[in-house]
This record gives structure tokens, sequence and C-alpha cells, in this order.
């Protein structure tokens, strides 16, 4: 996506040829009408899946996704990283780790918003290793929910994240793929 790739070069930061900052429009600040031509982007690819409900892991995965259950009239679940002691009901949850934290997260889903009944398109702000994207897997296949999409916001595609979940059999469509970011130069896959 065009617009996507220009906010990245105008806005993002590479700290290192690892990790791409973009604090300035998704991951602290928000623009929301980026975040509208993101939604709108995923509603056209996706228009084919009926679609039930979106589903993301906290935090960043949150805007993106709640224009686009607006476009669809559908809602927006996510999961939560590390459940707080209010979540008492039954859960579905599994361990992640974070690349960009270098951490471990349990995520956990209420078993109240998800079922068999579901088709569910998987939105996430980034792919990295993969971690996030096959842990959702994990518990929406625990849920017996119906996995219609997976829908990344910035792949960088010089990691294994793509592989890993087409390897299960699920495509991947990424609306900005990063090539490199090697020397503090952004290079987009083609």
């Amino acid at each position: 996506m065009k617009l996507l790739e220009e906010y990245i070069r105008t806005y993002g930061e590479v700290p290192n040829d690892d990790v791409l900052k973009v604090d300035a429009f998704l991951n602290h600040q928000i623009d929301t009408r980026l975040m509208m031509q993101l939604a709108e982007d995923f509603k056209e690819h996706f228009k084919d899946q009926k679609i039930t409900k979106i589903v993301t892991i906290e935090t960043s995965g949150i805007a993106p996704c709640v224009f686009l259950g607006y476009l669809l009239h559908v809602p927006v679940v996510y999961m939560k990283k590390n459940p707080s002691k209010i979540m008492t009901d039954d859960c579905y949850h599994t361990n992640i780790h974070s690349f960009t934290k270098d951490r471990d997260y349990e995520i956990v889903i209420s078993k109240k918003y998800i079922s068999s009944e579901d088709n569910v398109l998987f939105i996430d702000d980034f792919m990295a290793n993969g971690e996030a994207c096959l842990g959702a897997i994990r518990v929406l296949k625990e849920a017996q929910a119906t996995i219609c999409g997976i829908g990344i916001v910035i792949e960088k595609a010089f990691q294994s994240g793509r592989k890993q979940v087409q390897a299960l059999g699920y495509d991947v469509y990424a609306q900005a793929r990063i090539a490199s970011l090697k020397n503090g130069t952004i290079v987009f896959a083609e």
C-alpha cells in the first residue's frame, strides 16, 4: 500500500537493523486518517470472506481493527496480554514471545467472545518472526473458530513469520513489506 509506505518513509525510525519504530502514526500516536485508509484496504482485500469477527492482540493492532470493524459492521475482539485479576471467566490462552520487547506474554481471550460460529479475520500491526500470529492461530483453533484471513499492517519480510504461517496453510496479506532495515535505510519488498 503506497500511502502506508510513504508514512513509513516519512515518519518511521530505524534504531537498528531489526527494528522499525512507527510511533508517530501507529504504535504511540494514531493517525486516524491513515487508520481509515488501512481499514478500507483490508476491507477490499478480504471482501469475499464472510467475516463475523475481527481479532487482534493488544495494543497496536486495535486501532486499524476498530476502523475495519466499523466498515464491516462486525465486532472487534482483542486478545489481552497478561490477563488481569478480574478476568475470571473461562478463557482460551497461550504463550507468545515478543521480538520487539524480547519478553514472553500470555495472551488470553474470553470464551464469551469467540466460538466455533465465528469466521475470524486476524489483524496485527507487525509480523516479524510470526510468534504473535502463530499464538493467535493456536487460540482461535482451540476455540474452533474459522480463520478466514490474516492481515498484517507491516511485515518485516526479512524475518521468518510469513513462512511459518504459510506452512500452516494460511495466506498472509501485508499492507507494507520491509525487505531490509540495514544501515538505517528502509527498503521495501516488491
